[in-house]
């Protein structure tokens, strides 16, 4: 007696459907991808509110001369300057203000003095 399953599965994979979805993706990814020359932007301008919570401001203007709270200093002697201001504060905060023109390393190497001292940073923008 020879029995036979009724039920077959074919063992076929159709793979266009999985071809489409990979190609959408594909699309969807190339054109949103962040290329260096997509966005012109104009920083710092934004909406929000401020804080009256500034214990000491960090100034950097267009000719790359910092200022802590109006007095100038030597970019060298910055973490120094920043202990020394902020040492009796509870909740240290620094407000960063720095000028468009003024490339983004410099106002991250501020940011990295403050996490390294676990220092509050609030970036100081233009109002909208």
């Amino acid at each position: 007696m020879k029995l036979r399953g009724r039920n077959k599965v074919s063992p076929e994979f159709s793979m266009s459907s999985m071809t489409d979805i990979v190609f959408l993706l594909l699309v969807f990814f190339m054109l949103t991808a962040n290329s260096p020359n997509a966005l012109d932007l104009l920083l710092p301008k934004a909406r929000g509110k401020s804080t009256n919570t500034q214990n000491v401001s960090v100034s950097i203007n267009k000719n790359l001369d910092y200022f802590v709270d109006d007095v100038k200093i030597d970019p060298e002697n910055l973490e120094q300057e920043l202990m020394n201001a902020l040492s009796a504060e509870d909740k240290p905060t620094i407000i960063l203000r720095v000028e468009e023109s003024v490339p983004i390393e410099n106002a991250v190497s501020v940011m990295d003095i403050a996490n390294q001292n676990s220092y509050k940073v609030i970036l100081a923008v233009r109002p909208n």
